[in-house]
């Protein structure tokens, strides 16, 4: 270091306002705060590993992790796909479906005639079931046993 540049920075650190501070001037008892952490985090280290083995709570945490990004995904997966689908061309196919458009008279004519056929079935089995014997009124039918 330069000896003038050295001796102009100690003749500033004399003069300077900070330095006749009582903080400066005495030594403090306390630790500093970041050794008062690391004292912390290992005790509860100790305290966990006493508890459950460190093997154990990786697992643990890797499925967590998984189960909170499965639930993610499930959540935004439309939005996810659009992001991920334009990022490049390859990747069109992930991309969500579009959507039926609307009630076309077309659709509308094949779920009434898909309805139909469905009541006409319920009714058959309807009359079919009115048609079995009655035995003992409301009472449930029992098997026979050989």
């Amino acid at each position: 270091m330069n000896p003038s540049l050295t001796s102009t920075l100690s003749e500033f650190s004399k003069k300077s306002e900070f330095s006749k501070s009582p903080l400066a001037t005495e030594p403090s008892n306390k630790p500093p705060l970041h050794t008062t952490g690391l004292n912390l985090i290992m005790r509860v280290r100790l305290w966990l590993g006493k508890l459950v083995s460190f093997a154990f709570a990786r697992v643990l945490m890797i499925f967590f992790v998984g189960f909170a990004a499965g639930i993610a995904w499930q959540s935004y997966v439309g939005a996810a796909r659009k992001a991920i689908a334009s990022w490049s061309p390859r990747l069109g196919w992930l991309a969500p479906a579009a959507a039926p458009g609307g009630t076309s008279p077309e659709r509308l004519k094949t779920m009434s005639l898909a309805l139909a056929a469905a009541r006409q079935s319920l009714d058959k089995l309807a009359t079919e079931i009115d048609k079995l014997p009655a035995q003992d009124g409301d009472a449930p039918r029992r098997r026979t046993t050989r």
